[in-house]
């Protein structure tokens, strides 16, 4: 299991915008698995929608991203960082909700030098609640 400092080590997140507590499946180069416990603490909550609070669904896709990039880094990539370079067939299947755990697992594609292909799904109690085919390139520390 990879904990949540070891989370902050790999990637550059932090909170309110660190979506990622822990990561409980890794291997190396192929695919990881990682938890986010959704509380109504989240500042999106406040806006998002008052009353009937919903995680947005480009929250969830960054959730997705954010274990695509520990997964980069840890399979070896270390003082870099990942970028969005698109997002492709994203779908969103039901609302998750404060008191939801995410489950967001991502599986690569393919590599191709320093750009990586992933496709994630995020699923709560089994049920699939989003889903994306999405592209990162794997940069420098320091974005410019």
């Amino acid at each position: 299991m990879i904990d949540v400092r070891e989370v902050m080590e790999s990637i550059p997140h932090r909170y309110p915008f660190l979506l990622v507590d822990r990561v409980v499946e890794f291997e190396e180069h192929k695919r990881a698995v990682g938890i986010k416990n959704v509380t109504i603490n989240e500042p999106f909550f406040q806006g998002h929608f008052p009353g009937n609070p919903i995680m947005p669904g480009v929250l969830i896709i960054e959730a997705m991203a954010q274990v695509s990039g520990v997964l980069a880094i840890l399979s070896g990539v270390k003082g870099r960082n990942t970028v969005f370079m698109g997002i492709e067939k994203a779908k969103f299947r039901k609302p998750v909700i404060p008191g939801d755990q995410l489950r967001i697992e991502v599986n690569v594609i393919r590599t191709r030098m320093s750009v990586w292909k992933f496709t994630g799904t995020a699923t709560v109690d089994g049920n699939t609640v989003a889903e994306a085919e999405f592209t990162a390139m794997v940069t420098d520390r320091e974005i410019q």
